[in-house]
């Protein structure tokens, strides 16, 4: 994600909205370095124009609400905190599953996360409710071509979307039915909302997708 940001955006030269992106891309919600529960926040936030969150993870269900849900809360609260303007929240897809399962700790701290984005934020806190992202990523220095999956599926998906429109009622149907999104339509509609000081509130997939294409124009 972060390259994506710096490539797509020519964001490079502009250190304070770098140096923003970069931390929150790069850092964990625990670890030896770079943990947010633990940071000098007079080091990290001050001249910083804007925060773009991609905090996240599995595991136990603490441990995600951990991760997904406080990580995100100390960040939020400390840009807001340094009196930085813009907060960006990568989140996940409102899944239409059963309410037992919306309420493990995974989607309880994403969605945690968003309430203080946009509780804190509330002209300018953006929130991207992306699906299963796809392209290229390393695992442990082994570059994995997510790429290969999700373009053809998203493709088939959009293709399909008429048809396949009257199956979103089902339970659980978005599990298998939401279009992926690329890492860059991603990273663009990110851009957008750094550079858009109009840009606030919960993007969809659809919205993500439009917010994307006006960048790329």
């Amino acid at each position: 994600m972060l390259h994506q940001i710096f490539t797509l955006g020519g964001l490079s030269g502009q250190v304070r909205l770098a140096k923003a992106v970069e931390l929150r891309a790069g850092w964990r919600a625990s670890g030896n370095t770079g943990d947010v529960f633990y940071a000098n926040w007079d080091e990290l936030l001050v001249g910083v124009t804007a925060v773009v969150s991609t905090l996240g993870g599995f595991g136990s269900d603490e441990q995600m609400q951990r991760i997904n849900g406080e990580a995100n809360v100390v960040v939020v609260n400390a840009a807001k905190d340094y009196g930085i303007p813009k907060f960006i929240l990568i989140s996940v897809h409102d899944y239409n599953l059963p309410s037992f399962l919306l309420q493990s700790g995974y989607f309880k701290g994403k969605r945690r996360a968003e309430s203080e984005v946009l509780s804190k934020f509330p002209s300018s806190g953006v929130v991207l409710r992306p699906a299963f992202i796809y392209g290229k990523r390393k695992v442990n220095g082994v570059e994995i071509p997510l790429d290969l999956i999700g373009e053809p599926v998203e493709k088939l998906l959009r293709a399909t979307e008429s048809f396949i429109k009257p199956l979103n009622s089902l339970p659980a149907s978005d599990l298998v039915l939401a279009p992926p999104v690329s890492v860059d339509d991603v990273a663009y509609a990110v851009i957008n909302a750094i550079k858009d000081d109009d840009c606030f509130g919960i993007f969809t997939i659809e919205q993500i997708k439009e917010a994307a294409a006006g960048v790329k124009v």
